[in-house]
């Protein structure tokens, strides 16, 4: 079995620049709790995304087993539209009531999904067994889950918290159990 730790980023202070977007205060104050839980669970390896707020949340985690984040790309968040949306909920809905829907240089979510589920796949290729630790982003996270088991989507990632944490097992490439890890106290 390889399990691997979404841990969806903690609150982060809204800039355009999606790179280097860093945690807010709130956001910075859940890492040290977020570490916690996941020092409980023999975390092996850290992955991220190479967003700068994705990268801050699983750092406690990666300095604590000393080791570095190993950044992905294909792990990113999911590009919605090159420009804000007007609507953001509006434009979610969207691209979730149309899989193959995008807007103006944004990605669907059969793109998206694609993308990630292939660095989710050569994670699970290379290091079988192991426990990852993957700081991702809510709506990338979701597609994820969702290409393993459909009851993740829309109104799942609607009801996620900001950090969260879910515990996925999986039998090689198949997905066996999710156990969410995170409440805002800090653990389920």
């Amino acid at each position: 079995m390889t399990t691997l730790y979404f841990v969806r980023h903690a609150h982060s202070t809204y800039t355009a620049d999606e790179w280097t977007r860093p945690l807010s205060e709130r956001g910075a104050g859940d890492v040290p709790h977020i570490t916690n839980i996941l020092s409980k669970e023999a975390i092996e390896l850290v992955v991220s995304s190479p967003y700068n707020r994705a990268i801050q949340t699983v750092q406690g985690i990666a300095d604590q087993i000393g080791t570095e984040v190993l950044l992905i790309d294909d792990l990113r968040e999911r590009t919605l539209t090159t420009e804000p949306a007007e609507n953001f909920t509006v434009a979610m809905t969207r691209v979730w009531e149309d899989p193959t829907f995008a807007w103006e240089g944004g990605e669907s979510n059969v793109v998206a999904q694609k993308r990630g589920v292939r660095a989710i796949q050569a994670l699970l290729d290379q290091y079988e067994g192991k426990r990852i630790a993957i700081g991702t982003h809510g709506n990338i996270m979701v597609l994820m889950l969702n290409y393993f088991d459909d009851k993740y989507g829309y109104t799942f990632w609607k009801e996620l918290d900001m950090p969260d944490i879910y515990k996925v097992t999986f039998d090689q490439h198949e997905l066996v159990n999710v156990e969410k890890l995170w409440d805002r106290q800090g653990v389920v």
